[in-house]
């Protein structure tokens, strides 16, 4: 029995809100249960001074924690006066699962920032954070095509990600932060809509995990994120 109540194949309750931000091109607040990551979309007509001259823009990401995000107050890491190893890693995951749906030549030499923000934390937060930046982006390349700034969409297609994990000798998806601290392996899938696989993070915590429980695994996301796609599609309008 999972803490949750959960079939070992059931998300977590989806929330996807837009325009929760009335500056930003593309916003979403998403909710993975107690999960919440705000992602906004900022437009710059500019791109990084190593890509001038290559005729493409280029997608980025950044993320971070509020300070109460968690059980206890976290420092800023702006106060510690750098970032710790996991955000940087984390924001170029979001940034590579991004770049992966996108036509950086039709994009045109313009750089979209997604800026992933979690509000509260109860495990899935890279997740999230992929899932409900994907919705940012769309609706802010969606404003960049209604205003006649581009003539064709960068968005080749979607992509979003959930985890899954062994809880109790039992494959699960979606993990809250109680079976993902208590789990014998856990794992993180990006895919996208067409079935490529983006990246695949894997790891044995309390035990190493055999091939026929890594395909479960899998195939519990496939499921998991099949049903994300749906609510990122009805998110944006599509």
């Amino acid at each position: 029995m999972r803490p949750s109540k959960r079939a070992p194949d059931q998300l977590r309750a989806v929330t996807l809100e837009t325009g929760v931000n009335r500056y930003a091109e593309g916003s979403c607040l998403i909710g993975f249960g107690h999960t919440k990551v705000l992602v906004t979309a900022s437009i710059e007509e500019s791109i990084p001074g190593w890509m001038r001259g290559k005729g493409q823009g280029w997608v980025t990401a950044e993320y971070g924690m509020l300070p109460r995000a968690t059980h206890t107050r976290g420092r800023r890491e702006a106060a510690a006066g750098k970032q710790t190893g996991r955000t940087q890693e984390i924001q170029r995951l979001i940034g590579r699962s991004l770049r992966a749906v996108v036509d950086l030549k039709a994009l045109g030499e313009r750089q979209i920032t997604l800026d992933c923000d979690v509000v509260q934390a109860d495990g899935g937060t890279r997740t999230a954070a992929i899932t409900g930046a994907w919705v940012a982006l769309r609706l802010a390349t969606q404003y960049l095509l209604d205003e006649g700034v581009l003539k064709a969409d960068p968005i080749i297609g979607q992509v979003a990600a959930v985890s899954c994990g062994v809880f109790n000798n039992v494959p699960v998806l979606d993990l809250d932060y109680e079976e993902d601290s208590n789990a014998e392996a856990d794992s993180n899938f990006v895919l996208t809509e067409g079935g490529d696989i983006v990246e695949i993070q894997a790891t044995g915590e309390k035990r190493g995990f055999t091939r026929a429980e890594f395909e479960s695994l899998y195939g519990l996301a496939e499921k998991g994120i099949g049903e994300l796609f749906a609510f990122q599609k009805a998110a944006v309008g599509k």
